[in-house]
């Protein structure tokens, strides 16, 4: 917004434009314990060495959790939130699948690098067990263009900062674009950080792209 002082403006807005969203969700505490208890329980099917994690390392499932019938009421949560995302955006089609699921275990001291996810449409996580420390995800700024020139700011605000740090709880689902590149902080906490990803697509497409494809950089 132009300052009306000067005494050649009748008027002035500021526009904003190809904005990108983020959508957060946040469960109640009774979903959230039933989740818990049944992906806990479906992630030490898998391995059950997962509470014995060593410091500096990760453990992440294959990417088929969708397919697992204790994940069933998850899963309709996750549809239910991406068809509310696509009348928000207006798309007109609604056909839309998740593509991979998996899980992603960090111990103390253990990180995620920045990355998006390539060939699909949506891209989202559910937070199981979080913790002071182990509680935020960064969302990096997917404008390559701006970071041809970084001048000295005087304030760190939205409309300046390169990288928005979101704070999630236990039962947080967040929903992005995937062409978001996002990454984790080191988890600064003495216990595990526990999330669930996911990606979706339009069905026609997924017949033959979507299959995980990381873009990192």
């Amino acid at each position: 917004m132009l300052s009306k002082d000067d005494n050649w403006i009748e008027d002035s807005d500021v526009l904003s434009i190809f904005p990108t969203f983020v959508w957060t969700v946040q469960s109640t505490s009774e979903f959230h314990d039933r989740m818990q208890a049944r992906v806990l329980n479906v992630l030490n099917r898998m391995n059950p060495d997962l509470a014995d994690i060593p410091a500096g390392e990760s453990w992440q499932s294959d990417h088929q959790l969708y397919k697992d019938e204790e994940l069933v009421e998850l899963i309709s949560c996750i549809y239910s939130t991406a068809k509310t995302v696509l009348r928000f955006l207006k798309v007109g089609y609604d056909t839309i699948e998740v593509t991979g699921c998996w899980a992603t275990i960090n111990s103390t001291a253990t990180s995620h690098a920045i990355h998006s996810h390539p060939n699909n449409f949506l891209s989202g996580v559910y937070y199981v067990q979080t913790q002071p420390g182990a509680d935020t995800i960064n969302f990096h700024d997917p404008r390559p263009q701006t970071s041809i020139i970084r001048p000295p700011i005087t304030e760190l605000t939205s409309q300046n900062t390169d990288q928005v740090v979101v704070k999630v709880s236990n039962g947080t689902l967040l929903m992005f674009p995937a062409y978001l590149s996002h990454s984790v902080a080191q988890n600064e906490s003495d216990k595990l950080r526990i999330s669930i990803s996911f990606n979706l697509m339009f069905s026609r497409f997924a017949e033959n792209l979507s299959k995980p494809l990381w873009g990192e950089k």
